[in-house]
C-alpha cells in the first residue's frame, strides 16, 4: 500500500519549495498555496520515491526530493503510461492522473545530468487534476480506484 512520504508547495514560479505536513486541496485551485494549482491538467504533481532514488543513483548523488519540484512524494508505486486516466484516493481527496511530468532543462540547472536521469520509466512523476477536494497529510494512504 502506497502512502504520502512528503508534501511541498511553492507560491510562485522559480520559488523555493516549502515542505509542509498537511494540505488542503480544492477542485478549482489544487493544493492551497501552490501557484500551479489552478493550471488544468497539472494541479497536483506526484513523484515516486523509488523512481527519484533511481534517478539520483544514475547521477551518483543524493539530492532532496524537492529538487524535482513535485507536490507529493509517495512510496511503493512506480508510474508508467498505464496510469494515465486512473483515479487515486488520498483520504477524502480524489485525483485523476492526466500525464507524465516531463523533466525540463531546469532540472539540469539544479544538478547536471538530472534531466536525463528523470526521462526513463516516468521517473519525473505524474500530473493530476483534482476530482474531489479535501485535506491530506503525510502518512495518508494512497489507493488507486
Amino acid at each position: 500500500m502506497s502512502s504520502i512520504k512528503a508534501i511541498a508547495i511553492r507560491n510562485r514560479p522559480r520559488a523555493a519549495m516549502q515542505s509542509i505536513d498537511s494540505a488542503r486541496i480544492s477542485v478549482a485551485g489544487g493544493i492551497l498555496g501552490d501557484f500551479r494549482g489552478a493550471q488544468p491538467g497539472r494541479q497536483v504533481t506526484i513523484l515516486s520515491e523509488s523512481a527519484w532514488l533511481q534517478a539520483c543513483a544514475d547521477i551518483e548523488t543524493d539530492l532532496p526530493w524537492t529538487v524535482r519540484r513535485a507536490n507529493l512524494l509517495v512510496d511503493d508505486v512506480e508510474f508508467d503510461a498505464s496510469y494515465v486516466g486512473k483515479k487515486l484516493r488520498i483520504g477524502d481527496v480524489e485525483l485523476v492522473i492526466t500525464e507524465e511530468t516531463d523533466p525540463c532543462s531546469r532540472m539540469d540547472a539544479q544538478y547536471q545530468g538530472l534531466t536525463a536521469a528523470l526521462v526513463p520509466d516516468w521517473r519525473g512523476g505524474v500530473c493530476c487534476n483534482v476530482v474531489k477536494p479535501g485535506d491530506i497529510r503525510i502518512g495518508d494512504r494512497v489507493e488507486f480506484a
